[in-house]
């Protein structure tokens, strides 16, 4: 989803190694109130206390078992404006292990916020295991699996893989709220954990005072195809050749490379995944350009090295977790998960019979169809939907809402921001130029930063 998602990837040394304890499950009932239990320093952090919060494996109670997710927190227990909770993305990154990078870029929230992190289920160090497909994809969302990968990770994780979906995050997080003692928290999500917050504000309402929204995935849902990241990347690359001075056309030159090569899915993956190492793309534009004029060699470089830095273990990003979160949230061209897997190949054959020029930007029908996570959700296994509130109804007023996002971000382009924001009732939008993916924690400039204290500790 950028969604992932989303997500920093080794190449950028955006991510540090994660060291993470999350989900695993044993055969007992449901504690009759969420706790947190074993409190100790984090290994991770020593100005942090980790504990545990135990939740149900199933929160409607029909199957037994429970999950123990790590809990870390600042230590102001009384801090005069309560709980912030952070949320990464993915699906499948744990929050815990991100502690030390994220908490000395939000410095002047620390006297006024109990900042909280959460390993969410079946993310960290128990994190859901499919080493094929962890293999094939990596820290990605966008290269395409083998089928064979796709559904021996469904197999592996057997019937209990339906309890990762986003609902279930959500039931989490308010088994976090209580656990806390509080009746109202802030949420502070990134990329796929925008999503994550937004579904909580929906099902849960009077119980979140503020919502910061980095790099934003509508409530919606992220769209499979990714049309509107193709329908960015022009703006993207002509911006980043006007600040570089390129002196060509870089859309042109994208168009150009995924006609005579046919490599649009993976040149998307290396521009999405490219962010993070620079966003004005200078180096890419150039070989983007002799590419474009018949010369391949420099951008098949780019495109490897980029591929090979995107390597992630489980812990670091569990794509067992993304794919069953994603198959199970997901709106596809053949419906949701609970559709046949038969009959899905021939809708996506439609649709991509009825995709647009307009619709593609630079790239191709067969890039949007042969994108890694639809992919992977075309092979996953039938099986019942969650239940989750309508996507479509506003977050209100009640809930400030403050919508963050670089003008470079091809992961969560601006057009999501936007529409999300159309959905919120109490907004204010911040757009950084010249940043990218994860405003708070990447762009150089402090303009986003500055934006989440003043709208974190105003009134």
């Amino acid at each position: 989803m950028r969604l992932l998602p989303a997500t920093a990837l080794a190449v950028a040394a955006a991510l540090t190694a994660t060291v993470a304890c999350t989900a695993s499950s044993t055969a007992t009932t449901r504690p009759p109130r969420p706790v947190l239990t074993g409190a100790a320093t984090c290994p991770d952090d020593a100005e942090l206390t980790c504990s545990t919060l135990t939740v149900p494996l199933d929160h409607s109670g029909h199957v037994r078992g429970t999950l123990r997710l790590r809990v870390a927190e600042t230590g102001n227990a009384h801090a005069a404006k309560g709980v912030l909770v952070f949320l990464s993305g993915g699906p499948g990154q744990p929050d815990e292990p991100l502690a030390p990078r994220v908490l000395p870029k939000v410095k002047p929230l620390l006297a006024q916020y109990r900042i909280v992190f959460v390993d969410q289920r079946g993310t960290g160090a128990n994190a859901l295991q499919c080493p094929a497909l962890q293999q094939q994809m990596g820290s990605s969302d966008l290269t395409a699996p083998t089928v064979g990968a796709v559904t021996g990770c469904a197999a592996a994780l057997g019937p209990d893989r339906r309890f990762y979906s986003t609902a279930d995050t959500v039931a989490d997080l308010d088994d976090l709220r209580q656990a806390l003692h509080v009746d109202r928290f802030s949420l502070d999500g990134v990329s796929y954990g925008t999503f994550t917050a937004e579904r909580y504000a929906l099902a849960h309402p009077s119980h979140v005072s503020r919502l910061v929204l980095d790099s934003v995935v509508p409530q919606t849902g992220y769209d499979p195809l990714d049309l509107a990241a193709m329908q960015a990347v022009p703006r993207v690359l002509r911006a980043s050749c006007a600040a570089v001075k390129c002196g060509f056309d870089p859309a042109a030159d994208v168009a150009a490379v995924v006609r005579r090569y046919h490599d649009g899915v993976q040149l998307l993956d290396t521009l999405t995944s490219y962010e993070f190492v620079d966003p004005n793309y200078a180096a890419m534009l150039t070989a983007l350009h002799q590419a474009a004029n018949g010369s391949p060699g420099y951008l098949q470089g780019i495109v490897a090295g980029v591929a090979q830095g995107s390597a992630a273990t489980a812990d670091e990003l569990s794509q067992g977790l993304h794919a069953s979160t994603l198959c199970a949230d997901g709106v596809y061209p053949w419906g949701t998960d609970d559709s046949p897997v038969a009959s899905r190949p021939a809708a996506l054959a439609a649709t991509r019979a009825r995709l647009t020029r307009s619709q593609l930007g630079p790239f191709d029908a067969a890039t949007a169809t042969g994108l890694g996570s639809l992919l992977t959700c075309l092979a996953w296994p039938r099986e019942q939907v969650p239940p989750a509130p309508s996507a479509h109804r506003r977050i209100p007023g009640s809930i400030r809402v403050l919508l963050l996002g670089g003008d470079r971000d091809l992961s969560t382009p601006l057009s999501w921001l936007r529409y999300e924001a159309s959905l919120v009732a109490d907004a204010k939008v911040v757009v950084v130029p010249g940043a990218s993916h994860s405003v708070q924690t990447h762009a150089t400039s402090d303009a986003g930063r500055d934006a989440v204290y003043a709208f974190l500790l105003a009134g």
